[in-house]
């Protein structure tokens, strides 16, 4: 009788942590319900006005801040030079110095974060971003544009990169500056009219 109460004892422990490991992990997608109450601000880098548009597209679906992410150095105006000298960035690990700044990040409950995928991941400019702030306890919703490679490794490097954040999963990406799909997913993450802020 008593090996019966610890199988079962043991049974109900398991069942109830392998329940709360599940509701830890729930995409923050379903935890927008104060989404229109929130601060927002809509940050993002561009280099071609690609991910520019669509930034422009969600402010005016969700109100907020819009701020464009600068960094100090450029690219070569050749397409080929430029993502060369992205992918040697990338591949080195470097974090461009910004010069733009958000005055009181503070402020901001949501943080919708645009990047183009170069090369399978977020842009050194977002990375810098990511670096520079204090996210902790603010929920970051990705979004990307590509020239044909999807989401790749960006969602995933976003998430590891911002620090004591809650990065949703259920991010947005959109070829070029075509907004398929967009008002769509805003409306699934807790969007479904323009914010008062």
């Amino acid at each position: 009788m008593n090996k019966f109460l610890e199988i079962s004892a043991l049974v109900c422990a398991v069942v109830i942590l392998s329940s709360y490991k599940i509701l830890a992990q729930m995409p923050a997608e379903n935890k927008l319900a104060d989404a229109k109450n929130a601060n927002v601000l809509i940050a993002y880098y561009s280099y071609s006005g690609n991910t520019k548009e669509v930034a422009q597209a969600i402010h005016e679906k969700v109100g907020g801040d819009l701020f464009e992410i600068k960094a100090k150095d450029s690219y070569p105006e050749e397409y080929s030079a430029m993502t060369e000298q992205a992918k040697k960035e990338i591949e080195s690990g470097v974090r461009p110095e910004l010069t733009s700044n958000v005055a009181d990040i503070a402020q901001y409950d949501i943080i919708f974060l645009g990047s183009p995928n170069w090369w399978g991941t977020i842009t050194p400019q977002v990375s810098s971003f990511l670096q520079s702030y204090d996210l902790s306890g603010k929920t970051v919703i990705p979004f990307i544009t590509h020239g044909g490679g999807g989401v790749q490794n960006t969602f995933a490097d976003m998430i590891a990169q911002c620090k004591n954040c809650n990065v949703v999963s259920d991010g947005w990406a959109g070829y070029g500056n075509r907004m398929t799909g967009l008002s769509g997913w805003l409306e699934r993450i807790g969007f479904s009219g323009k914010a008062s802020n």
